[in-house]
């Protein structure tokens, strides 16, 4: 191998590794202090003296590029009865209601310990349960901003925050009763609020921007935060199309679509990632693959709410790059997104094979990462951060496929708990299926998840 030797802090031999779409037997990895990629080795048939082992299949880390950390309390609660969204969301509204800056960062750490353990090595968290439960901003205005922050370096994983812009309950509507602690009165507000936010000094936070929705954010608000990320280039989130009742709304509201609505005021283009984006028409599909918006699907929230399926084959043949999220966390599995996109798709359309295995895979790994503003990661290539997980190829769900196969066995077949080991920035943080520094996730996750429903 190529590197210095005396830079190499770290060696990780890997089984099997996915390089470039393709799967090769015998990995070498060499990781250097600050948590790079030094050196990629092949054809290393058994582990260099003091290397860390890898047996599996070794990706790229996955990347959450939609989540809302609270909603996992949701988990259960809101399975019992029958209803729509809009029921769903009344719950979801209880929740919010009850959170602190104490008790957010508890169920956050517990959450994105979950996603470590899950593969996960970076999530891009949708952001807008800023101020008191009155609507009071706390006495540091960002104080749950920071606690996510916090959380996030505790589990030990990668964290776009996009602080979101939420100031109303519809198109010339005032916030209501429940949405009060998500407003700053307006997009100045929200801009000045916002701009306070510090990344952390070892490089493992990064800051963006979300519009909530058409709904949630006046159109001759857009343009600010379209501006507040522009002036950082900064990654810009999006809800958009989730329900057709947004879409009726807009149209009578401004005449037009919400990703019409959208492109007027300057907020799509390559840096935004527009979420969901189910319920599009042809020209919304062209518009936005034309401007490069990326699309982020989060399949099993969107038939977890009976939201609908997204238009995924079609957006991406417009030209959107796709990403993947576990938005309300009905599960976090992203194995199991990548996969749910091909298979609704083949529901959808009684066909087969709209994605190959590598390409869902591209999704949930390097197109993820950079819709989240990570583009050094997301490949096992020299240079790269040192960001992988390993699933295992001789689990019940995996074991039987060649290797040559692997790719295929585990993007159709395994879950998260096929995940044995979680690297980020070169460091282990799931270690043999158990997290290195929360190691009772579940024990963590039920006393969180009970304080909240408290």
């Amino acid at each position: 191998m190529s590197a210095d030797n005396q830079q190499v802090t770290t060696t990780y031999w890997a089984e099997y590794a996915w390089l470039d779409g393709t799967v090769e037997p015998g990995v070498a990895l060499d990781v250097s202090a600050d948590g790079r990629i030094l050196a990629v080795g092949t054809g290393v048939t058994a582990p260099p003296p003091g290397a860390e082992p890898l047996r599996g299949l070794t990706i790229p880390g996955l990347a959450n590029a939609h989540s809302h950390a609270f909603h996992r309390a949701l988990r259960g609660t809101v399975q019992v009865g029958s209803g729509t969204f809009w029921t769903w969301r009344e719950t979801m509204y209880q929740v919010a209601s009850r959170l602190t800056p104490e008790s957010y960062f508890a169920l956050a750490r517990a959450v994105y310990a979950e996603m470590a353990l899950a593969g996960i090595t970076c999530v891009g968290e949708f952001h807008y349960l800023h101020h008191d439960r009155d609507g009071r901003p706390y006495g540091d205005p960002n104080a749950m901003g920071g606690a996510l922050i916090a959380a996030a370096a505790e589990a030990g994983i990668r964290l776009t925050l996009l602080d979101t812009c939420y100031l109303s309950s519809g198109f010339g509507r005032e916030p209501e009763r429940h949405q009060l602690r998500f407003s700053d009165g307006t997009a100045e507000a929200w801009a000045e609020r916002a701009g306070r936010l510090h990344a952390d000094e070892d490089g493992t936070v990064r800051l963006g921007a979300a519009v909530h929705s058409v709904r949630a954010v006046p159109a001759r608000e857009l343009g600010t935060v379209a501006q507040w990320a522009e002036e950082r280039q900064a990654p810009l989130h999006v809800h958009l199309s989730e329900q057709p009742a947004e879409n009726e709304a807009c149209r009578e509201a401004h005449g037009c679509t919400p990703a019409e609505l959208l492109a007027e005021h300057g907020v799509t283009g390559p840096r935004t990632t527009a979420v969901h984006a189910t319920h599009l028409t042809d020209g919304d599909i062209a518009l936005l693959g034309g401007s490069s918006t990326g699309v982020c699907m989060c399949p099993t929230t969107e038939r977890d709410l009976a939201d609908g399926i997204g238009p995924a084959a079609a957006v991406r043949r417009a030209g959107s790059p796709l990403s993947l999220g576990s938005d309300s966390h009905a599960v976090i599995d992203l194995l199991e997104e990548a996969r749910a996109m091909e298979l609704d798709e083949r529901l959808r359309t009684r066909s087969r094979g709209h994605w190959t295995a590598a390409q869902l895979l591209r999704a949930a790994t390097e197109d993820g990462h950079r819709a989240l503003g990570w583009p050094q990661t997301g490949r096992l290539e020299a240079g790269m951060l040192a960001d992988f997980t390993t699933v295992a190829l001789d689990s019940v769900r995996t074991a039987g496929p060649a290797a040559r196969m692997a790719t295929e066995a585990v993007v159709f077949a395994a879950t998260a708990a096929d995940v044995r080991h979680t690297v980020v920035n070169g460091t282990h943080v799931v270690r043999d299926g158990v997290h290195t520094t929360v190691p009772d996730v579940p024990g963590a996750l039920a006393d969180a998840i009970a304080a909240v429903h408290m």
